[in-house]
């Protein structure tokens, strides 16, 4: 492979519209904007959701029920793998070492360990919620679990 052979894949590249480049270009005059209007203007948009003045779709529609997107627990979860590649036999888990850690970030209301991976080392964790298969593979390594 030599650097005069390379190319881009077929299609990644294609032609900038040249616009205001005279009438011939096909785009000349009007730039493809049409004649005058708020969408002609420089900086002419209208917002999303604008309906012309009308009542908007989002205003018409009724609003019923219940949302619990403000109630709901965020939780971080995190997994055996990477608490085996992170952690010493013996060593205490909690969200405070899993921060340290960098294994969970952000805002969250609780951790929750899951299975993928294998664990070898016994851990002491405590943490919000631990999966049914991490569960089993914590106590077959000789760790312990501690729900917080």
């Amino acid at each position: 492979m030599k650097l005069h052979s390379l190319s881009p894949n077929p299609g990644s590249k294609h032609r900038v519209k040249r616009l205001g480049c005279g009438e011939s270009s096909g785009h000349g005059k009007t730039s493809g904007k049409g004649n005058k209007g708020q969408k002609a203007r420089s900086g002419g948009t209208v917002r999303v959701g604008f309906e012309g003045g009308q009542m908007p779709l989002h205003r018409r529609l009724p609003k019923r029920g219940f949302n619990n997107f403000d109630y709901k627990d965020v939780v971080a979860p995190v997994n055996l793998a990477a608490l085996e590649a992170n952690f010493e036999t013996g060593a205490t888990v909690s969200e405070e070492s899993l921060r340290a850690c960098g294994l969970v970030n952000g805002r969250c209301d609780k951790v929750k360990i899951l299975g993928t991976g294998d664990i070898t080392k016994a851990l002491v964790i405590t943490v919000g919620a631990v999966s049914a298969t991490a569960k089993e593979k914590i106590e077959k390594a000789g760790g312990s679990i501690q729900l917080a």
